[in-house]
Formats: C-alpha cells, structure tokens, sequence
C-alpha cells in the first residue's frame, strides 16, 4: 500500500516543467505512485517520461483531450475500484508547473493523520514573483467569477476581489475555508470514493471549485500554511481571450448546476467563514 497516490494531466506540456516537478517527487521518502495523465494529440512524452522515472511513475496517453476533469478521472475511476492494486491513503492532484520541496507532503499526511476529519488540505502558495497567492476563496457568485470580467471600474472589481479571495484574513494562519486552489488538492482517497470524481461537464476550469465544494459538504477543507509551494504560471485564464472564454463557459455550467442568485449553501458557508475569520 501506497502512502499517496498522485497525478498531473498535461497537454503539450513543457518537458522541463514536468522533468521538474518528477524530480520534486523522487525527493520524497513516502511510498508513492505518480501517473502522468496525457491529453495530448501525440504521444510523444512517453520515452522522456520512462527515461526521468522508475516504476514509481506512470505515464499513460489518453489519445483525447476530453478536458482537465476527464484526465484525472482515467486515474480516480482505477483507485475507486476495489480490485486496483495502487491504494493509498491520500491522492494529489497537481499542476506540472508547481515546485516543492523535500519535507513538504510528509509534513501535510503528518497534520492529516492526526486530523482524520479533514477531506481535503493546500498549502500557502507563493508565485513566481515571490507573492502569496490568495489561494482561499468564498464560494462565488456570479460576480466574482463572470461579471466582474467587463467592469471596467478597476475600484469595484478590487472590492469584490477582496472579499472574494479572503484577503482579509491571515495568509499564516490555519482556516477551514469553502474554496481552495485546485492546482494543489490533497485529498484523503476514502473522500473522492464518498463524493466522487471530477464533474465532466466542465472542460477546463471550475471542476477544482466543483469537487471542492463536494468535500466541503462533507468534511473539512483546510488551508495549511505550514507548508509553502510555488505554482509558476497563475491565473492563465486571463493571458488569452481562448482561456478566458473557456472558463467563462464552464463559469456559467457552475453556476447553472449550483445556483445564479439563489444559493442557500453558499450563503451559510460563506458568512460562517467571514465571521470566524474576517477581523
């Protein structure tokens, strides 16, 4: 039995990125298997992948890009099965431009096992930059996620960027909060068999938030600033007009499946949070 499982879906991904983050992995003195999930139109990482990595790493072309979700669902649908060879206690669901380092998923199944009530825990993210990624979120309305896209009044979109992303509240301290970052999920595996996988529905963008929210229904969602990693390339979604329409989309499929205005969940989890952390 593995202490975690983990997997990074990639498309054209960049060879250094993912040679990078592997090596990140071999520096763990966990029991782990990584699987990297392939969207790609070629199959054409294969030998560099096998020439980077040990029986410890997998990779696997999927021959399709049926988007983010339906990736690391390949993967979720082997551990939900009660013949698959690879348990483990914990899976992680990563971007290929994070870095990390040594000690650091040690530290996170240390706080997770002598916490078995949480679901789901990120560590404190930094940029590229050296910025603090506000990486906690509200659950969002409409607003936050599509309409402050067109405000042109930079004032009104800050204001509701600051509630919004918590920015109130102290990036050092540990929170249970609704939303966390999805380029960094680690998930206690018996969860994802409680709520389930990635909501296909969504090819790119807001299946993090979705199946977050699900684990938030249930168990704990923590932020756990103990442990710090690097994600090197935020916020992609507003470098082109592409990934911004594509998560604008699946913006819309969110907020058709989970409600526009009316909300009541969201209303309750959002205002316990703000009042137990917003000074």
């Amino acid at each position: 039995m593995y202490d975690f499982t983990a997997c990074i879906v990639t498309y054209n991904t960049n060879r250094e990125e993912l040679a990078q983050i592997i090596s990140c992995f071999q520096k763990t003195k966990l029991k782990f298997k990584l699987w990297i999930s392939d969207n790609s139109e070629e199959d054409s990482l294969r030998n560099f992948i096998n020439n980077l990595s040990n029986d410890r790493i997998e990779y696997i072309f999927n021959n399709s890009n049926n988007g983010f979700g339906s990736g690391h669902n390949v993967i979720l649908e082997k551990l939900m099965d009660k013949n698959c060879k690879e348990k483990a206690e914990f899976h992680l669901i990563l971007n290929a431009d994070i870095i990390f380092e040594e000690s650091t998923i040690e530290k996170i199944v240390d706080y997770m096992r002598k916490n078995s009530d949480i679901g789901q825990i990120g560590p404190k993210i930094y940029e590229s930059n050296g910025e603090v990624n506000k990486s906690c979120r509200l659950l969002p309305t409409p607003l936050n996620l599509i309409f402050r896209r067109f405000c042109p009044i930079k004032s009104v979109v800050d204001k509701m960027d600051y509630d919004y992303e918590m920015r109130w509240c102290d990036y050092n301290t540990i929170m249970e909060v609704p939303i966390l970052s999805g380029c960094f999920m680690f998930i206690r595996t018996d969860v994802l068999k409680t709520v389930g996988m990635f909501d296909t529905r969504y090819f790119m963008y807001m299946e993090d938030y979705d199946l977050c929210r699900r684990i938030g229904q249930k168990y704990k969602v923590i932020f756990y600033p103990e442990v710090e990693i690097i994600h090197e390339h935020g916020k992609a979604s507003y470098k082109t007009r592409k990934m911004m329409m594509a998560h604008i989309n699946s913006a819309i499929k969110y907020f058709n499946k989970w409600g526009w205005f009316f909300d009541n969940e969201r209303k309750t989890r959002n205002k316990e949070c703000i009042k137990r952390y917003k000074k």
